[in-house]
Order: structure tokens, then sequence, then C-alpha cells
């Protein structure tokens, strides 16, 4: 989903600057040089677009209309008028019309560097606004300019279209995409020097952009103003708590939970590890940087998809080793399945031989339920209707991530949690792994109850699942011929949905990961004794195994390089998914027995406890700022670590400041509702005089109720602790 949707394009990229595209001779005579330096003069031509357009019309009239071809409609005559008035302005020098002149792109420099693409001044052309009379006036009209380079040359693969070069103009207002190519097929005619230039460019309605915006629909409306409801609920119930109730054990339950303050004391308050010895905390700062790995992949993602002066950098960046961290990246969802699955066990089973083996099944799916769904249900309308309100720019279509249209139909699929095998076209991509994290909670019942009437024979029962599931996905890439890497055209959608998305390929990790809540279970206050060799042995074992699962293809990085073979390749992608959560068994294990050294002390920091709760916000809003951030730009970027890394810290910044209010306003409110309305996991005594003994055990226990509660906040996690609590209930 990250790097593969980019691969494409720049292996065409990396085969136009080398010549190794078919019928390459009428482009190139080698690597460095350009067959005919004719071909090349005839593209500088147009550097100066604006001003031959002026030099070929300055003498325009409204009268000429042998200028727009065919029968001419009332639009084609005020777009005509328009017109002479913009040439006559140009002359006369007024403002307005030097400003739509330029407004104009031109030849992108750098083109065989791979920048293709200039987008002119997008604010100046639409702010244009011509007085000619009391009644009308002349208002800009931005559009992109389409040039199929690749044709010139007589290139026809329909996948060079990716090449194709696209310069801005500016019109006024009146005139339509296919007038402005009326208009400039006579211009490119004479600069060009070619009889019939209608294939050689084009202009797409669907490019051009005006400053008037449609009025706000319908669900717009509801949207903002169901924010609004929330948001003035949270400030009237946050200024009720802070003014009239000094003593906060006696908040009424529904100020609390809609209570920004109570829930920030909540968010902001960091346990001591010591105080909680019984919570496995190296899984806080697994959790975060997984979430941090994710958010990082994502914006190097669509900074690959941006338009950049220096594409053909991009095909260095491949090739280096640094990059494997970030195309592999998705290593990270592995992750959140094995943390899933291990806790939905290890704290699962507790809570079965505590109710000696009762299993609410249906109040626990709709807890599960209740807590998951609210969230996503806002986050599509916020992704449909409120990124065009944020977001606006020349490359607002093309500089996207995912395309959030498709939620008008599909919608109702990701509130079912099965976007990831119903449609191709997800409302929100992203949240492809709450299907996946959903299906796997429905089963997880009957591995719980397994575990817990047959113990090591359920768990040998889960085992020959996970091999079953694992020889599926290796079986499906055989005998399907799919390949796995980017260059060699990536994972089309089609291959995505069968052998990314779906939740079989998974279920391993998982399913390592209940199995090692299993062990975790039936060795729980045992402390096992290794010696220095063993523990270095495992460390570098699994240290091994991780960096086996990132740079094990980096040997075929090279765009020109050799390819694994679909063996190699079904090898890889199956053996990986079982080794990384078992390289992950051992890091627990050993934070867990006291072997992790450095690598406990940052994982199991206090640090990580806030960012934990606001995990699962996170992984939810923060497509919406990257989405929003690359959208809206306005000239072309520069690709590169360090321009990456800028964006990624603002993104991450501004994700935890978005993720922090809505987590205020909606997420915590609703899950305190939900507590009200729904049977909690244990019942609540009335109110007595606590003795000195009872103060003191329940200081002891309520660390550890907040580190569990910690759980609940990450995305995968969440699924797992939800499940605990609900077991409990």
């Amino acid at each position: 989903m990250m790097i593969r949707a980019v691969g494409t394009l720049l292996v065409i990229w990396l085969a136009l600057a080398q010549g190794t595209l078919p019928n390459h001779d009428l482009l190139f005579k080698n690597e460095n040089e350009i067959s005919s330096m004719a071909d090349y003069e005839r593209l500088m031509e147009l550097r100066s677009l604006g001003m031959e357009f002026f030099r070929e019309f300055r003498n325009m009239s409204s009268t000429d209309l042998h200028l727009l071809d065919g029968r001419l409609s009332e639009q084609d005559l005020v777009c005509l008028a328009d017109m002479a008035q913009f040439m006559s302005g140009l002359t006369s020098t007024k403002r307005w019309a030097i400003k739509m002149i330029d407004a104009w792109g031109t030849v992108p420099s750098g083109y065989l560097y791979g920048n293709r693409i200039d987008m002119g001044n997008y604010e100046e052309c639409l702010k244009v606004d011509g007085a000619i009379s009391e009644t009308h006036s002349i208002k800009g009209k931005y559009c992109f300019m389409n040039l199929p380079v690749y044709k010139w040359f007589g290139l026809t693969s329909g996948v060079l279209k990716l090449t194709s070069m696209q310069t801005a103009l500016c019109f006024p207002s009146s005139c339509s995409a296919s007038a402005m190519e009326t208009f400039l097929k006579q211009l490119l005619q004479r600069l060009l020097g070619v009889d019939d230039p209608s294939n050689l460019f084009s202009i797409s309605e669907k490019s051009c952009k005006v400053k008037e915006s449609d009025p706000l629909d319908g669900l717009t409306i509801f949207t903002i103003v169901l924010l609004s409801a929330f948001c003035t609920t949270v400030v009237a119930c946050t200024l009720y708590d802070y003014f009239l109730c000094p003593e906060q054990d006696k908040i009424p339950r529904l100020i609390k939970a809609f209570s920004a303050r109570a829930t920030s004391r909540s968010l902001f308050t960091v346990v001591d590890n010591k105080a909680s010895p019984n919570v496995i905390h190296c899984l806080n700062g697994m959790r975060c940087m997984s979430l941090l790995w994710v958010i990082l992949g994502h914006e190097y993602s669509i900074n690959l998809k941006s338009p950049a002066v220096n594409v053909a950098d991009n095909l260095v960046w491949m090739s280096q080793p640094f990059s494997s961290f970030i195309i592999y990246a998705p290593f990270a969802v592995d992750t959140f399945c094995f943390i899933s699955g291990l806790l939905l066990v290890a704290i699962g089973l507790r809570s079965l031989e505590k109710t000696k083996g009762r299993l609410n099944v249906p109040l626990m799916y709709l807890h599960r339920y209740l807590r998951l769904t609210p969230i996503v249900a806002v986050a599509i309308l916020v992704y449909l209707k409120m990124i065009p309100l944020f977001a606006d720019g020349p490359m607002y279509d093309k500089t996207r991530m995912f395309d959030y249209s498709t939620c008008d139909n599909t919608w109702y699929l990701t509130l079912l949690y099965v976007q990831n095998y119903a449609t191709s076209h997800m409302c929100l991509p992203h949240t492809w792994y709450l299907a996946v994290d959903m299906q796997l909670y429905i089963l997880s019942p009957i591995l719980l109850i397994g575990l817990y009437k047959w113990g090591k024979k359920g768990a040998a029962g889960i085992l020959l699942v996970m091999l079953l599931l694992s020889a599926c996905l290796f079986a499906t890439i055989m005998t399907n011929d799919y390949n796995i890497i980017f260059k060699n055209g990536g994972q089309l959608p089609e291959v995505q949905k069968k052998i990314y998305y779906a939740t079989h390929v998974h279920a391993a990790p998982w399913l390592i990961g209940t199995l090692f809540g299993y062990f975790l279970h039936v060795t729980r206050g045992r402390k096992v004794q290794l010696n220095r060799l063993a523990v270095w042995a495992g460390w570098l074992l699994s240290l091994a195994m991780m960096f086996t699962a990132i740079f094990a293809l980096y040997p075929y990085a090279k765009l020109r390089g050799p390819s694994p073979t679909v063996l190699e390749g079904a090898l890889y992608y199956t053996l990986t998914r079982i080794g990384w959560p078992l390289a992950l068994c051992w890091v627990v294990f050993a934070c867990m027995q006291g072997y992790g050294g450095l690598a406990n002390g940052f994982l199991s920091s206090p640090i990580w406890q806030p960012l934990s709760k606001l995990s699962y916000s996170a992984y939810i809003w923060h497509i919406f700022i990257q989405e929003v951030n690359h959208r809206r730009i306005r000239s072309n970027t520069y690709f590169s670590n360090y321009d990456v890394m800028l964006s990624f810290w603002a993104t991450f910044g501004f994700t935890l400041l978005m993720s922090y209010v809505l987590y205020a306003i909606i997420e915590a409110p609703l899950e305190g509702l939900e507590r009200m309305m729904l049977p909690n996991r244990r019942s609540s005594p009335a109110p007595k005089k606590e003795t000195r003994t009872e103060v003191h055990i329940r200081q002891e226990e309520q660390p550890k109720k907040d580190s569990e509660a910690q759980l609940d906040q990450a995305n995968p996690d969440w699924a797992s602790t939800k499940a605990t609590k609900d077991l409990e209930s």
C-alpha cells in the first residue's frame, strides 16, 4: 500500500532516462545522448508559452469567430469576447491581465531529471478579477495542459502516460477546456511546426479550477454540526468540572465522561513501572514505535508521489540500504497483530479462570463493536467532507493518498468490517487493518475456550492452523505467479487484496502472539534463569531474524538488477510473517525476565504511556493530516531523506494535536457513555469509608488498572484489551 503504488512510475523514469524502453532509438542514441537536437529544441519552444500566446492573439477581437471551430454556443461567444478583452488588457498593461498571463507555467526545467510539472501560480490566477463593466468582470480559470512527450518521439505504450509533461494555464473563467484547446492548437501548430498538433496536447476540464466554490451539501453541514455539538458539550462539561466540582471524586459520571479536564488527567497520568509489576510495560514502547514506523512509511509514500524537481533521485533512493526500512514498514502491522494476540490470550485466560470458564460472547462482541465503531464513523464523515474544506491546490487530485469519493458507495462495508474482502474500493483504505483485527477477534472465543479447556492440545491445534494458513499464502503466490517487489510493478490492487489485505495473511503473527500469550500465562510468576551465553544467543538470533526480514531482498533493490524468482518471493513473504513475530517473542520475554537491558529501558519507559493511550486515535487521523498537507501544495518539492523527515515531524506533531482534540471531544466521551450503558467488567459497590489497609490495596491495584487501560487505545492492541475487559464482564 505504501511504496508499491510508486514503483511503476519510477521504473518508467529509469527506462526513459537510460533509454531502455521499446523503440527507444527514436528518442535516444545512448544513455546520455538525445537522438535529435531538433526534437529537444521543439520542446524548448514552449518555455515562453504565455508570451507566445500573447504574440499569436494580440490583435484578436470579439468578431474573430473563425478562431473557434464548429458551431458556437453562447458560452463560446462569451469566451471569445473575454479573450479579446484579455488581449486588449495585455496590450494596455492592465494589472489583472498581466497577472493572468504571469500565472502561466512553462516547460519544467529538468524534465529528464524527472521534473514534469510546472504549476505556474495557482493563487495569482484564481484571484484575477478584471472589471470590464458594472455587470461583468473577467475571473481567472486555472487549468493544466497535458503534453504527452512520449508521443512526440514516436512511442505509443500506454503506461508512458505517467511521463507526460504538465504545465499550468490561466484563461478567463468563461472559456471551456475545449475552447482553450482550440486557441492553443493554432499556437502549437506554429511553434512545433506540425500540421495537426491535436494529439500532442490536451486540456481536461477536470484539471480546471475557479475561485467559486459549491455551497455546502447536507452531509457536510451535518458533519460540522456534529463536531460542533460534541465540542460544545465538552467545553460546557469541562467548565462545570472546573468551577463547580472542587472534589474530583464526586463528579457526576456524565460530566466526567465529557470533561476534557478529567480526560486529560487520565490521559497524561504516568504510572511508575515498579508499582505495576504484572503489566508488560515493554508493549507500550513496542506499540508506539510501530505506530511511528507506520506514519513514517506513509509519509515517504506520499512524498514519493508528490511532484518533485528531482524524481530521478528517487531511483537512487530506492536502491539504498536505508530505503528497506521504509519499503518494509508493513512489518509494523505484524507487530500489531502479534501484540493483539498476545494480550488477548494472556489476559483472557486469567479472566476465564476467575469466571470458571464462563464467557458472555454476545456482550463481548457488543462491547467491541461499540467501542471501535463510533470513531470510525466520524472519521468517514471527516475524511469525506472536511478534507475539501481544509485542502485546496492545483494538485488536489494528483498528490492524494486515497480517493475518498468511494465512501459514497462503500461506507457501510467499513462499518461492518468486511471491506478487505467485500470491495476493491475501500472507503478509508488505511482501516483495512480494523477489518482484519475484527475478524480475528470474532474467532478469538474459540481459541480462548480451546486453550482454557485443553491447554497444550489446544496450543498444538493453533500451531497447526497457523502452519496451514501460511501454506495457503505460499500456495496463493506460487499458483498465481505473483510478484512481491515494487520494481516488477509492485502489487496490483487485485494482488494486494489477496496477499496483503486478506485476514489469513496476517493470521500467523496473531496466532503466534496467542501461543506466546498462553506461554506467559502458564509460566506467570516464574523466574527463568538463563546464563549470559543463552541471553546473547537469544538477542543475536532475534535481531538476525528482524534484519533478515528487512534486508533479505536488498540484493534485488537495484532497478536494473536481477529480480527474485516467484519461489524466492513466496518463501520470503511467507517465512517473514513467521520469523518476525518469533523475534518479538524473545524481545518481550527478555524484557519481562530482566534480560532486556537497554532495550527494556527504552521500550518500558513511562514516557510512552500517554502516546500509547492516543495511538488508536493517531492511527485513525494521521492520514488526514498527510492528505491536507500534500493536497494543498502550490509548487514542486525536493525529495531527500532530510526533507521527508522534516515533513514527518510536522505531520506527527499535528497528528498528536488532532488526535488529542478528537480523543477528548469524541473518543473518550463515547467510551464513557458506552461504559455507562452496558455492564462493566466489575461491579460498582456502594461507597464506604476505607480502612488504611483497603486504601493501600487500592493504591497498589490502581496503577495496574491504569496500565491495562492504556492498552485500549492502540489500534491493533485495542482489540485484545477490549476482549479482556469484555471477558471479565
